[in-house]
């Protein structure tokens, strides 16, 4: 009789629900051997679903590749929201038809795989463009056109440049074919690489302005208005990264 070890480790290497084997095993009555076919059961099936995930998010993808245009850039920002810091974007231009497991709206993936993620973009993609706009420059233009900014810097840095554009819900002053899609880094996986690739890389960059600024909590709230950095602009008043257009730090400037 076979041990529970070497049958699961044959489990491993099915990936079909429809394999006999599983039928085979199933005849063996030991709780472990039980367990261990429910567990790679639903672990094929976890991964049939990512699979159709992933296939659904590269529809737009599709309908631009039926067109001739391989060369799709995914553009998204992260950071309009908060009161310090910059508003960064990000432009990546993934493989025909490639799919990342676990590639997601930023929001939609645990932070503690933020990194893994980002590194296999980085890692894939033909292409990656970053582009930054700090305080000074969305309090003199106003935080929508400073996105808009900090997209075209990210664009102009792909080599080999793009085909066509997906943005995430904004439309760019720019020759090129694109489409503007609402909630975009759901909804494509190419936006959704941009979207981890910004997250990442402000997220980093508020890291280091923690330590410039302690005091903020500026690592954990990347900027935003949470209850420790509203204590700090309290007690602490207003560093050089907040952006005196935003409230609450636009009244402080005026008190």
């Amino acid at each position: 009789m076979q041990t529970i070890k070497g049958i699961s480790a044959i489990l491993a290497e099915i990936t079909d629900l429809n394999d006999n084997r599983f039928d085979v095993f199933s005849e063996d009555s030991r709780a472990g051997v039980q367990k261990a076919i429910a567990k790679r059961k639903k672990e094929i099936q976890a991964d049939l679903d990512e699979e159709d995930r992933l296939e659904e998010m590269l529809r737009y993808e599709k309908e631009l590749y039926k067109q001739g245009l391989d060369l799709i850039a995914g553009i998204d920002e992260v950071g309009r929201g908060p009161l310090a810091g910059p508003v960064v974007a990000a432009a990546v231009i993934l493989p025909k038809n490639c799919k990342i497991k676990g590639l997601n709206d930023s929001k939609k993936i645990p932070k503690k795989k933020h990194i893994e993620i980002y590194e296999q973009v980085l890692e894939q993609a033909v292409a990656v463009g970053i582009g930054i706009r700090d305080q000074d420059v969305i309090d003199q233009v106003n935080i929508y056109e400073a996105t808009k900014l900090a997209m075209l810097e990210a664009l102009s840095q792909l080599n080999p440049q793009p085909q066509a554009l997906l943005i995430d819900a904004m439309k760019l002053d720019i020759n090129l074919p694109q489409q503007s899609i609402i909630k975009g880094d759901a909804n494509s996986l190419s936006i959704a690489a941009a979207s981890i690739v910004a997250k990442v890389t402000r997220d980093q960059m508020m890291t280091e302005f923690d330590n410039q600024f302690p005091g903020y909590d500026f690592a954990q709230n990347a900027g935003y208005g949470t209850k420790k950095h509203l204590a700090g602009l309290e007690t602490l008043g207003i560093t050089p990264i907040h952006r005196k257009t935003f409230e609450p730090v636009k009244s402080m400037i005026k008190d």
